[in-house]
């Protein structure tokens, strides 16, 4: 994961930094009644509150990824992914920054035997173990770990203005939380080589050329297509769209035979299910479905 010093010092200039670090992060509304976090705030908003919203919140520090904010992600996807009112997450950050990359000051003197014994990184996994669809809402600079992070959701929307990279190789060392992993998978090996190899970044729009980005909408669209999409998903029934996302996310672990395999288990196990049964008899009697997660 790229640091939010290195970006700022030395890919984007002090100058940028100082303008970001004043910008306004107010642009989401949260209720009082949410639980209290330092790093992140939440709340569960769309039309039937079945959306969760996560926005990380260090905007002086471009939302850099410190230890604190993902255990606090952590703790709030877990939280979301247990309750049987949210149907999808969103995850997001402010118009300037997604987030900009890691603390370089809080690993900085991290030391190798250190990182093996304490599992450096591994309250990243609890994004990955959600099994609700997370959607990354990605304004601004989504650089080195935030750039991961959004490769950690299912779905990525940008806002126009959004720029994506994996610049660690400017401060001696890789991605360590699935840059080189999940960025070949998504855009292929040359292209994930060309963006670690240099540090470059890419626009919104590259990125959704290469398919790292679903779709892009103008900066002040972005939030509120990102929960119509969600609001979309949470029509369906959520036993089988976990059930769906585990199918998808298969054909990344696997070889085209086994992932088929377990396509075709998971399709049968539908039928197992009341809300299979739901689904195609609000379809034949031409109704909408009722659905009940069973």
């Amino acid at each position: 994961m790229a640091s939010i010093g290195a970006v700022t010092r030395v890919l984007l200039g002090k100058n940028v930094a100082n303008k970001v670090a004043a910008a306004n992060t107010g642009f989401i509304k949260f209720y009082s009644t949410a639980p209290a976090y330092e790093n992140i705030k939440i709340d569960v908003v769309g039309a039937k509150k079945n959306v969760a919203l996560i926005q990380l919140n260090r905007p002086k520090a471009l939302n850099a990824l410190c230890g604190p904010l993902f255990v606090e992600l952590g703790q709030a996807v877990r939280d979301f992914d247990a309750d049987d009112k949210v149907a999808a997450i969103v995850i997001t950050g402010n118009e300037k920054a997604f987030a900009a990359g890691a603390d370089i000051k809080e690993m900085q003197n991290n030391t190798y035997s250190e990182n093996q014994k304490k599992g450096f990184l591994k309250d990243w996994e609890d994004i990955s173990n959600c099994g609700k669809p997370i959607i990354a809402a990605v304004n601004g600079f989504a650089l080195g770990g935030g750039c991961e992070l959004a490769m950690l959701c299912d779905i990525i929307y940008a806002g126009e203005k959004a720029k994506f990279g994996q610049p660690e190789i400017n401060i001696g060392t890789i991605p360590g939380a699935g840059g080189t992993q999940r960025l070949p998978r998504y855009v292929g090996k040359s292209k994930a080589m060309e963006i670690v190899l240099t540090g470059n970044f890419i626009d919104a729009a590259e990125a959704e050329r290469m398919g790292l980005v679903s779709r892009v909408f103008p900066v002040d669209k972005l939030l509120e297509e990102t929960i119509k999409l969600a609001e979309k998903i949470g029509t369906h029934s959520p036993l089988i769209v976990k059930m769906a996302k585990a199918a998808v996310n298969q054909a990344y672990e696997t070889t085209l035979k086994s992932g088929l395999l377990f396509e075709k288990s998971y399709f049968y196990g539908t039928f197992a299910t009341a809300d299979r049964k739901e689904g195609m008899s609000a379809f034949v009697e031409k109704r909408p479905p009722n659905f009940k997660n069973e």
